[in-house]
């Protein structure tokens, strides 16, 4: 155990974690040139086109006697939680910030956590080779942020292997200081005795492994990738998911090299994986702490969260005799992602469909854009919402994924909803137009503080404003220069209402949203409008109108096709021309009560982009 060290990179998306993973396996010998490849660790097709890891990857390297393990994690928000399970796996987390960048807001929220959790933290500033590189002003933010000195930053360039080489020689050196943190020699070697004490002691104690991450394999069940705290894990042993309560075999355990690399069995300190008989990652999330059935741990490892997803939207294909298959390819990929949560929902405008729970909006794009390639489905997403508390009049609390299902308004005591708290971090001279449209969004600012020449603005504000257009909204008012990040707060209790839309008397369920009352009215007003725009013309008239229970909002109308009935009638008899229009008006009103209109579905999509 004393050669082994575990960590792990972390950094904003796109400030070159996976290239630098990809020098240090090729400076290790742990892949050889020719299998060499950009972005070894990203395997997904997504991954390499969007340039961010989705999926996080384990991989062990060999550097100067020592064994390295190495877990490159995502860097997006909506995957903070199996960011902070990987850093509770490894005690090195080297922090990566881009030259020509500096320190945005998935720096400070990775770094917090690895604060959290103790680590040891390299601080590392890559593409110094760039032109564009302001190597001595970001070391300033870091010096800033970490309280570390000039030295202790390595610069390094993970395209050309500039710095590659000291980044791991101070993973071997800094883990031995971080463990005995004692610079006299004969006090470091009382050190490491009690560490081998310590360490034959954690063998010996019963089995505690970390899952950090899980995924279905296909042909070989669920696969769990652990980090072995006590004891030892050996293939074909029987285990214990405790706080999933699930039991399983370890089929077969082993490392990654990045491929897998069977092993007779994993123990304490080590990372690896372990291929299970279980049918889904239900059975095995991630933070569950694995033990042996035969003699099982009394205590799990801490942390343990059952994540939830808050953004829900309805999936629905445009073509109805698609939906059994978009039933089965969400049923496949929820095995891989036990976040993903579905039930059936059914819009009389477009048939059948699903409504899915996701982590965040990136989460939700990844699925779709996975539906849509991987299994070539055609589908209508609707705009995304959040889950809201109700709290009724007898007491109980129901938790509604949408406006439709909100029970009626006498039955209601009040309606909480997510409230958010969010960090951005800007150019000093954009502050202005930031904390306006943060006003606008019923946020609040909390915080407001700097990190050389840049301003970090702490905030609140509800979920739901911030779900449609808020981030692209922000990389406008700040021309592309502000980062976001975010985390839920709780529920808080809000004059919420459900705005409801009627197309020629006839309430639409699919269009019903929630709003706050003081923004009710410009929600209707905007989108009866839209609806104005997209909703074909009928020959009688169409009244569009937004309500608030029996209290009408807003009000737009489509006006009827009017064919002219009097064109055949060659002399000017007024009399006659008065009976054909009365009789035209006569057949107008009887369309108008039977009549039925058709929302093409193309028209809902436009429609729901507010």
């Amino acid at each position: 155990m004393e050669k082994i060290r575990n960590f792990c990179i972390i950094a904003h998306i796109d400030h070159g974690k996976s290239t630098i993973a990809d020098r240090m396996m090729e400076l290790s010998g742990t892949v050889e040139k020719r299998e060499m490849k950009a972005q070894l660790l990203d395997s997904m097709d997504l991954e390499r086109e969007k340039g961010i890891t989705i999926k996080l990857a384990p991989v062990t390297m060999h550097w100067k006697g020592y064994t390295l393990n190495l877990i490159d994690t995502p860097g997006h928000v909506d995957f903070s939680y199996e960011v902070s399970r990987s850093l509770q796996a490894v005690e090195i987390a080297v922090l990566v910030v881009d030259a020509t960048q500096g320190i945005q807001a998935q720096t400070l929220a990775n770094v917090y956590l690895a604060l959290e959790q103790d680590l040891t933290i390299i601080p590392v500033i890559n593409k110094v080779d760039l032109p564009a590189a302001d190597v001595d002003g970001v070391a300033a933010q870091i010096m800033n942020l970490l309280g570390c000195k000039r030295e202790d930053i390595i610069e390094a360039s993970g395209k050309t292997g500039l710095g590659v080489d000291k980044i791991l020689d101070r993973i071997i050196g800094d883990s031995m200081a971080a463990m005995c943190s004692m610079e006299h020699e004969d006090l470091a070697r009382a050190a490491r005795e009690l560490l081998s004490e310590g360490h034959a002691a954690a063998i010996e104690s019963p089995t505690k492994a970390l899952i950090f991450d899980s995924y279905f394999d296909d042909y070989r069940g669920v696969v769990l990738y652990v980090r072995v705290f006590e004891g030892e894990i050996a293939k074909n042993s029987e285990i214990l998911m405790m706080a999933a309560g699930t039991k399983g075999l370890a089929l077969e355990v082993g490392v990654l090299t990045p491929k897998m690399s069977p092993r007779e069995s994993l123990r304490a300190g080590e990372i690896g994986y372990i291929v299970t008989n279980l049918k889904t990652t239900r059975e095995a999330k991630v933070g569950d702490t694995v033990t042996l059935t035969k003699e099982p741990a009394e205590v799990a490892l801490p942390g343990y969260k059952n994540v939830l997803p808050f953004v829900y939207a309805g999936f629905f294909p445009v073509s109805n005799d698609q939906y059994k298959e978009l039933k089965e390819a969400i049923e496949k990929l929820s095995l891989s992602d036990s976040a993903l949560r579905f039930e059936p929902e059914n819009s009389p405008v477009l048939g059948f469909g699903l409504r899915i729970g996701f982590l965040g909006l990136l989460h939700m794009d990844i699925v779709r854009e996975r539906l849509e390639r991987e299994f070539g489905l055609d589908l209508i997403v609707t705009n995304p919402s959040t889950n809201y508390e109700v709290v009724m009049n007898n007491g109980e609390i129901i938790e509604i994924k949408s406006a439709a299902d909100l029970p009626d308004a006498s039955e209601i005591r009040e309606v909480r909803e997510p409230w958010v708290k969010g960090e951005i971090i800007l150019p000093k001279e954009m502050i202005g137009n930031v904390l306006n449209l943060i006003n606008e969004k019923r946020g609040r600012q909390t915080n407001l503080s700097y990190i050389e020449g840049r301003a970090v603005i702490d905030f609140e504000a509800p979920m739901a404003n911030l779900l449609t257009d808020f981030y692209d909204q922000l990389k406008s008012v700040t021309s592309g220069y502000a980062s976001f990040n975010y985390e839920l707060s709780g529920y808080r209790t809000e004059d919420l209402v459900r705005v409801d839309f009627l197309v020629a008397g006839h309430k639409m369920d699919a269009l019903s949203v929630m709003a706050h009352r003081s923004e009710a009215d410009a929600i209707g007003r905007e989108v009866t409008k839209k609806l104005k725009e997209v909703i074909p013309r009928q020959n009688y008239e169409v009244a569009l109108q937004a309500a608030i229970g029996a209290r009408i909002i807003a009000r737009e109308t489509i006006g009827a096709y009017r064919k002219d009935v009097t064109v055949k009638i060659h002399t000017g008899d007024r009399d006659r021309k008065a009976k054909l229009l009365e009789k035209q008006k006569r057949g107008k009103a009887r369309m108008k009560r039977f009549g039925k209109i058709d929302i093409p579905s193309e028209a809902f999509t436009v429609m729901l982009r507010r």
